[in-house]
């Protein structure tokens, strides 16, 4: 049975994108079945792999709202063993839509499980919020991935996602876990990004990722051209950083 991961952080620009486009794709580059939910309506993991919503018959809109099986949603993107399943700008209506279901933050978690047959690692791309989608996100996980910014203002942050985890895992999903935190952006150069790094393993301890993932301009490139940085330079720090973190992973995960 695949796991399903969550990539959250309710701050914008800390690389929450960047982390689920490169780490699927370093996943499916070590074995694995991936598949990619881009439960965000910018749907920049969608144009990130070259997906242009527009061309999609379904998306994780019709998933949710309209009850479109998922398995059947999903399309195939650039990198072997890698699907995703798509969003548009409608999905910014859905919590909406959804508010009168019965059950209403339980709906991607129903929609998710014959997924779990199927992939080895489900990795949901969050929106920088903590609305209903992002709550059906996290009710849905296993797990939770929480990139961090290598900034100051990046660690007030994270207090009100892990007071949001707080809440979901008595009321919606005991199984709930962080399955660690991810240093993003780093610049070993500069020492408040090293304060940042002692910051984070005093506070969480293991928690914190050993892979730290860097400042990399082919990072920011390669979704300009619909691919991740593995295939767009798979010599980067920026693609070598996310086989790292997937090694690392995958390692974490040796029994699940």
């Amino acid at each position: 049975m695949g796991k399903i991961i969550a990539i959250a952080n309710q701050k914008g620009g800390v690389g929450k994108t960047t982390t689920t486009i490169n780490l699927a794709a370093s996943l499916a580059t070590e074995g694995k079945k991936v598949l990619i939910v881009d439960a965000d309506p910018q749907a920049n993991a969608t144009s990130g792999y070259g997906i242009k919503p527009s061309e999609m018959t379904s998306s994780i809109y019709e998933c949710m709202v309209d009850d479109y099986p998922l398995l059947g949603s999903q399309v195939p993107t650039c990198v072997e063993g890698l699907d995703l399943i798509g969003s548009r700008i409608d999905l910014a209506g859905a919590e909406i839509e959804l508010i009168g279901r019965s059950d209403r933050e339980k709906i991607m978690a129903r929609m998710l499980a014959p997924a779990t047959e199927v992939y080895d690692y489900i990795l949901i791309d969050c929106s920088p919020s903590l609305g209903l989608i992002t709550v059906n996100a996290l009710t849905a996980a296993n797990s939770v991935i929480i990139p961090v910014q290598a900034e100051y203002f990046a660690l007030e942050g994270i207090t009100k996602l892990i007071n949001t985890i707080r809440i979901i895992k008595p009321r919606l999903n005991p199984a709930l876990e962080i399955e660690g935190f991810l240093l993003t952006m780093y610049d070993a150069r500069l020492r408040l990004a090293n304060q940042i790094y002692e910051e984070l393993k005093g506070h969480f301890g293991d928690m914190v990722f050993d892979t730290v993932i860097p400042r990399n301009i082919r990072l920011s490139e390669a979704p300009s051209h619909g691919l991740p940085a593995l295939l767009y330079d798979p010599e980067s720090r920026g693609a070598t950083s996310h086989i790292a973190l997937a090694r690392e992973i995958i390692s974490k995960n040796s029994n699940f």
